[in-house]
């Protein structure tokens, strides 16, 4: 990750009570408004962040592997479910299939994904700032403020 990028996360880490703050006072707005915002900066910045110079996401958390994931990546790099299962996930706390370790088995030394075609959803989703009722997901917004510049940039900018 370059140093901007851990600079803003240090940043934003170094003050929860303020991102806290900025999620919570959205319940106060419609849904629609508060969609309406985030999925603006979402936009904006978006379009001047590369992902492929940070991959913190790739190198420290863990996507949900629906089976719907596992049947298809599993396909594509010629295994069973069940191997692809036993040799790359476990099953978390809550009973979801995660990656066994970080940072993920399918990250190329240049922040690609050697899966990126077939990826779970999860990571096609990630962060999940720019989907309907986000509201309902400020809880995840929240944490991925301290995995992802472009979180903690789109929270920092919350009017």
């Amino acid at each position: 990750m370059n140093s901007a990028y851990k600079l803003q996360l240090q940043k934003s880490a170094s003050d929860k009570k303020k991102v806290k703050s900025k999620l919570d006072g959205l319940s106060s707005y419609s849904s629609n408004k508060v969609d309406n915002q985030l999925h603006k900066l979402h936009d904006e910045v978006f379009q001047k962040i590369d992902c492929l110079q940070c991959a913190n996401c790739c190198k420290t958390t863990s996507p949900i592997f629906e089976q719907k994931d596992i049947d298809r990546i599993a396909k594509a790099v010629k295994m069973s479910a069940g191997s692809f299962i036993t040799t790359y996930l476990e099953m978390d706390e809550d009973g979801d299939f995660v990656l066994q370790s970080a940072p993920c088995s399918f990250l190329n030394k240049d922040n690609t994904c050697k899966i990126y075609d077939v990826r779970p959803k999860a990571c096609a989703e990630y962060p999940h700032t720019n989907r309907k009722r986000m509201q309902e997901i400020l809880d995840i917004t929240y944490e991925n403020a301290f995995v992802c510049p472009a979180v903690s940039s789109i929270v920092e900018q919350i009017k």
